[in-house]
């Protein structure tokens, strides 16, 4: 069994959004709505400061805290590690929204919870993720975790990285190199 994730190199991402514009436009998220945005973090105290620029989304966690919430099922993981959420189960109770330690669901116009999906349509097809494949710079990456010869293991294996809030335990499956 796969487990997916993503590899992002801060060093080489500029912060363009063409990542979140993709995400909108391939899987027609509603105007207002994102599943996909840049950060900014400063780092450092003056004179010694840089930005860290993180594109961020659905961890896709290991341990995932909004489908250990849902009610109804409708939040799961599926065989190939990616965090989903099935429309005609989900009730939009809102639970996996306030359990996501990310911020990245919230509740489609039409009444389920939403969020990231890895463009499963597309991985399923042998894919990248939408905002994989249009990065101007090259930055992020997408693959097997587990196979150690997949390129996003080999950048894990061979470029300090980190995730966004390991302390709580989700295990996100987006690493961020520095």
């Amino acid at each position: 069994m796969s487990r997916y994730g993503m590899v992002i190199d801060t060093k080489k991402c500029v912060g363009c959004t063409d990542c979140v514009i993709a995400c909108e436009t391939e899987n027609n998220v509603p105007y207002g709505f994102s599943r996909s945005w840049v950060n900014q973090i400063a780092i450092g105290k003056f004179p010694d400061t840089k930005v860290e620029i993180l594109s961020e989304r659905c961890n896709h966690c290991s341990n995932p805290p909004c489908v250990h919430v849902c009610p109804t099922g409708a939040s799961y993981v599926n065989e190939l590690g990616i965090v989903l959420v099935d429309h005609d189960k989900c009730i939009g109770c809102k639970a996996c929204v306030e359990a996501c330690p990310y911020g990245a669901r919230y509740i489609h116009p039409d009444g389920y919870a939403d969020k990231c999906t890895f463009c499963n349509h597309r991985v399923e097809k042998g894919e990248d993720p939408a905002c994989v494949a249009v990065c101007p710079t090259h930055s992020m990456y997408f693959g097997d975790l587990d196979d150690p010869n997949s390129e996003v293991s080999k950048l894990l294996n061979s470029r300090e990285h980190h995730t966004i809030l390991p302390e709580i335990g989700t295990e996100p499956k987006i690493f961020y190199l520095k």
